[in-house]
């Protein structure tokens, strides 16, 4: 069935219009010039360098290989046409989708459902067991998180690389060189399940999975003290009521705090707290903070990186610092000490400014070294 262009635009000015799109700009130009070139047949030049340049302002010099801003976008952006056709879209007679491996807008009639015989409603139990279900779903969808990265990381195990730190980049290398060459098995854990932890412990598992293939996501719940004194811990989010990790001890000199960062010793020009500056329904850019810790593991045995900020956008930042070349050649040249090497233990603040839960800009702002590690002397 074609459908008439007059009804293509009204749809597409409908989801536009809708409280999913219109508080975020980006998303809406996003749409517009993806559904334009679509419609006008020229899906030939919807290549990401050409959507990164068109809609999204970046220079000729953008390298979609070294930035992913538009992938998260188009990601974030098909998460939206979906959730927009389970609410208030379920009855509109034209579905738009975006397809995963391509970015063609598709314009198709509603499928006409076929007529069953009326049955009965089954009956409802009210309130609580209705309650557990969701819960349940909700603790199906986390471990179902995990579960997939777990298999991203299995699935490479006979092709993992004897040296996990060949084919980075010297400075992703400098980074990982501690987590990754200590022979002790890798966990990622993720705090207080979100889209944020998901999404980065996501982008992780694909970075390291064939490089350390006896990694293991978990969610913060079910990190144990052994694992924590056994393994290295990558642990992404806010570490407030997770039990375990707060019983690392670590001599921090920032902190995180619900509203920010707190700097306990600031330095000539240094503030002592950054607050974060989120406005809910705001179409301006938001400013968040990450704080990256690097510091010893239980015992002063091991490693545990802290990736971890109030808000999704400033946890996927401290990830991308982690992951991203040209973000981690800025971290290591701004760390680097007098000697030319990278301080063994330390805590980095970063200052980002994002749209839409989406890191627009990543920048380093200050860090401090932490001391080495304090070996406990077993008491005879």
């Amino acid at each position: 069935m074609v459908l008439a262009p007059e009804a293509t635009q009204a749809q597409l000015e409908r989801i536009l219009q809708n409280k999913n799109l219109r508080l975020s700009e980006v998303q809406r130009r996003l749409l517009t010039y993806l559904a334009e070139r679509s419609l006008s047949g020229a899906t030939d030049d919807l290549k990401e360098y050409t959507i990164g340049v068109d809609a999204f302002g970046k220079p000729p010099s953008y390298d979609p290989r070294q930035e992913s801003m538009v992938r998260m976008h188009v990601a974030r952006l098909r998460q939206k046409l979906a959730e927009y056709y389970r609410t208030d879209g379920s009855d509109d007679p034209i579905l738009v989708e975006l397809p995963k491996g391509g970015f063609k807008v598709v314009f198709e009639p509603r499928p006409v459902p076929a007529e069953l015989p009326e049955k009965p409603a089954p009956a409802v139990t009210p309130g609580k067991p209705r309650f557990r279900l969701r819960t349940a779903a909700a603790a199906l969808l986390v471990a179902g998180i995990a579960g997939g990265l777990y298999f991203i990381a299995g699935s490479s195990r006979t092709g993992a690389s004897a040296d996990p730190l060949s084919g980075w980049s010297p400075d992703l290398q400098q980074l990982w060189a501690p987590i990754l060459s200590a022979g002790r098995p890798l966990v990622v854990c993720i705090a207080t399940p979100s889209f944020g932890t998901a999404s980065g412990a996501f982008r992780l598992g694909q970075f390291l999975g064939a490089r350390k293939p006896d990694l293991l996501v978990t969610p913060s719940t079910q990190l144990s003290m052994p694992e924590i004194a056994m393994d290295n811990v990558v642990f992404l989010g806010p570490a407030t009521g997770n039990r375990q990790i707060q019983a690392v001890p670590i001599d921090q000199q920032i902190v995180l705090e619900p509203g920010g960062i707190r700097n306990l010793n600031p330095r000539p020009g240094e503030p002592s707290f950054l607050s974060d500056q989120v406005h809910q329904g705001s179409q301006e850019l938001e400013e968040s903070h990450a704080l990256i810790t690097h510091t010893p593991g239980l015992y002063g045995k091991g490693e545990i990186l802290y990736l971890s900020g109030n808000q999704v956008s400033s946890v996927m930042a401290a990830v991308q610092a982690f992951t991203d070349p040209i973000l981690a050649r800025t971290l290591v040249s701004k760390m680097r000490t007098t000697a030319g090497t990278m301080p063994r233990y330390y805590q980095t603040v970063l200052r980002v400014k994002s749209m839409d839960d989406m890191p627009i800009e990543i920048s380093y702002m200050f860090h401090r070294e932490l001391p080495p590690a304090k070996v406990a002397n077993p008491k005879p």
